[in-house]
């Protein structure tokens, strides 16, 4: 597999800063508010979408929203990512090829206005695209077993470095059948931590078949479909899944996971012995 080039290129604000404060007893001290920066997705000279996040992982980020957003069908298609700190936030240029330039022409769901950091549908310019039907990730889906799941949900908090300094940032993971976190990306947006993810495991060509992911929100359906369109098989979250989440999971074949009291829930797909 041939993976695009990724360059940095200038000053990136720091992830979180600390800002005085006065407690309700008058005592006074540190807080740490995460950076939240405008993050411009700009394709072969053509914008296509500004999205809030978090200001790390942004090569990552353009990778994995790239191939969520569908204007790449696989990561070949992405020649090269120049990621620029400027004066405004950040601005990914990404070369992609001539045909997938052709996709940002035709594309019936293209944003057309900015992306706040918790909306992952702004700017759909028709409501029919949320019913598109969405690919089913396998026939014959791997079930994850509950002990895996509640051992990564236990650990994700040591995969949360950001969070633990700001109390205020969302994380995805990747974890193996057996419950071990390999990967986990965070912002401010969950959206964006996804697509973060996401684009790390593409570039390491990973197995979705191998393992599930896990978030550390609620389960909206942009994380049901930006899951599905690589493949994942399973997704866990720490709070319940929407309706239509749970809908576009099963039209996926994907399973669907939540938790009580810390224990697995299964909403759709059977756990493993």
């Amino acid at each position: 597999m041939v993976t695009p080039e990724i360059n940095f290129f200038g000053e990136f604000p720091p992830a979180a800063r600390s800002v005085d404060i006065t407690r309700g007893g008058g005592e006074a001290g540190i807080w740490a508010t995460p950076a939240e920066v405008p993050t411009a997705f700009v394709y072969n000279g053509r914008n296509y979408a500004v999205m809030m996040a978090s200001p790390t992982d942004a090569g990552d980020f353009a990778i994995g929203f790239t191939l969520t957003e569908q204007i790449c069908k696989s990561i070949e298609d992405i020649k090269s990512v120049d990621v620029h700190a400027t004066n405004l936030g950040i601005e990914c240029r990404i070369k992609v090829a001539p045909e997938a330039e052709e996709r940002l022409d035709v594309l019936d769901r293209r944003r057309t206005i900015e992306g706040r950091s918790g909306c992952g549908v702004c700017g759909l310019e028709a409501a029919d695209s949320l019913y598109r039907r969405l690919p089913k990730v396998a026939q014959d889906r791997k079930s994850v077993s509950a002990a895996s799941v509640e051992r990564a949900y236990e650990a994700l908090k040591d995969h949360q470095p950001l969070n633990a300094q700001t109390r205020s940032v969302h994380a995805a993971a990747w974890a193996d059948a057996s419950g071990n976190i390999l990967a986990a990306r965070e912002d401010v947006g969950r959206h964006n931590a996804l697509d973060k993810l996401l684009g790390a495991l593409a570039l390491q060509n990973f197995d979705p078949s191998a393992g599930f992911v896990l978030m550390s929100s609620r389960c909206s359906y942009e994380l049901v479909q930006k899951s599905a369109i690589l493949g994942v098989q399973a997704l866990a979250a720490v709070s319940g899944p929407t309706g239509f989440a749970l809908d576009k999971a099963k039209e996926a074949n994907m399973a669907l996971i939540g938790f009580e009291n810390g224990r697995a829930v299964y909403l759709f797909g059977d756990r493993a012995p």
